[in-house]
């Protein structure tokens, strides 16, 4: 038995993928309108306890990470309508830290050949894609910052590519970090006082002069290195 496992480890390791990724899709298809219509606040004042309300939050953050359909944004809304600020802030970030983690290690469970074919065609997922190899430690960051990038997207690309899960979860959690904290404090008001299109349009805006410096920088040390 062992040398038939040992033998056909590649084609079984392959079905075993395949069967998780139709697993996750199929149960993300049937249920996507009840997850991206989920009643958070409904969830929670229906949980009985703080502690079972905070238990309902990080499970609604588990099946996030492994489906990606759940709006992000309304999950830290609802978080801090529903806690004091800063136990909100707490317990989204420990959701954060959770949905990083386990859509990392499924992205380096399916591999970068699957990751790769499950990202192409959506708009997110080309954004992701476009990224190439991201092993910068600076462009990682400034991806997490930047909310044109989806993160459960990020995570299942960076998973694949196999980064250093310490360095993937600092850059991670630091980025996410001010967006979390906004949209906690700040609730659904955050768009009175930031209309998200007008951020839209500051990053378009910003990517050109990041990209200009990037290349600057690229050829500055690749003259040093020559000249090395």
């Amino acid at each position: 038995m062992k040398s038939f496992f040992k033998k056909h480890r590649d084609v079984l390791m392959l079905i075993l993928r395949c069967a998780v990724a139709i697993t996750l899709l199929v149960i993300a298809v049937v249920n996507y309108d009840r997850l991206t219509k989920i009643d958070m606040r409904a969830l929670v004042d229906g949980a009985g306890s703080t502690a079972a309300a905070v238990a309902v939050i990080i499970g609604v953050y588990a099946v996030k990470s492994v489906l990606f359909i759940i709006p992000a944004s309304m999950i830290y809304i609802s978080v801090g309508m529903a806690f004091p600020t800063p136990s909100a802030i707490a317990i989204n970030l420990a959701g954060i830290a959770l949905e990083i983690t386990a859509t990392y290690l499924l992205g380096w469970f399916l591999g970068g050949e699957y990751v790769e074919k499950r990202l192409k065609g959506s708009k997110a997922g080309d954004k992701v894609l476009a990224l190439g190899d991201g092993k910068k430690l600076s462009a990682l960051f400034l991806v997490r910052l930047l909310p044109v990038f989806p993160i459960d997207f990020v995570s299942l690309f960076l998973g694949a590519t196999k980064l250093p899960f310490w360095k993937y979860a600092l850059l991670s959690i630091g980025g996410i970090m001010p967006r979390v904290i906004l949209f906690t404090i700040l609730g659904d008001g955050i768009y009175d006082y930031i209309p998200m299109d007008k951020i839209v349009l500051v990053i378009v805006c910003c990517i050109p002069a990041v990209i200009i410096w990037w290349v600057i920088k690229f050829f500055k040390n690749r003259k040093n290195s020559s000249a090395g």
